[in-house]
């Protein structure tokens, strides 16, 4: 399903400048920031619906190279949605640009500035201080992944599958394939 939107030049402004402050909020990969992406796109703009911000993120999480490439997908749906091909395109550019300019920028001085000082007890105390902080935003994606396609919390073989999944990647050295593996068959025979 696509919406018809006529979005105007401060629209694609919006985008951009919006992209541009999660960028700077996107510890731990661009994933982290997805429930900001869905609360402005979905939620508040209502330029994706859920169908189309979920199956950005899962083709791209799908695809080979670096998963930032939802944010492309996003940005072509929200172009497709307000026009076509070359609002795809643009909407593509926009939020690329948006995610990938103040990150790259500050990434590189900071990590400069961070190998010359490594030693300060600062830097490493910040480096673990990130740690909890990149696990929770990690978890509020999943949560707004797992819960707007319909996934029902009280769905509790679903949520127990993704726990003993996450337990034994933390716990083990099994291959993530042979747990995909394992979900897709419990999917196939209907148990989850």
């Amino acid at each position: 399903m696509t919406l018809s939107l006529a979005l105007t030049p401060a629209d694609w402004l919006n985008l951009f400048v919006h992209y541009l402050s999660l960028s700077l909020l996107a510890v731990g990969g661009a994933i982290t920031t997805a429930p900001d992406m869905h609360r402005f796109l979905v939620e508040r703009q209502q330029w994706l619906t859920d169908p189309q911000f979920n199956a950005s993120i899962a083709i791209a999480q799908a695809a080979p190279g670096p998963n930032v490439l939802f944010i492309a997908l996003m940005g072509w749906n929200v172009g497709l949605n307000a026009g076509g091909l070359p609002t795809a395109l643009m909407g593509m550019t926009i939020a690329m640009l948006g995610i990938m300019i103040p990150s790259t920028t500050l990434t590189y001085f900071a990590a400069t500035w961070g190998h010359r000082n490594r030693e300060l007890r600062a830097v490493r105390a910040f480096k673990q201080g990130m740690a909890p902080i990149v696990i929770a935003l990690l978890i509020a994606t999943g949560w707004i992944l797992a819960t707007g396609t319909g996934y029902d919390v009280r769905n509790w073989p679903i949520w127990a599958v993704a726990v003993v999944s996450a337990l034994v990647v933390w716990r083990t050295k099994v291959h993530l394939l042979w747990l995909l593996g394992a979900g897709a068959l419990l999917g196939w025979f209907g148990l989850v």
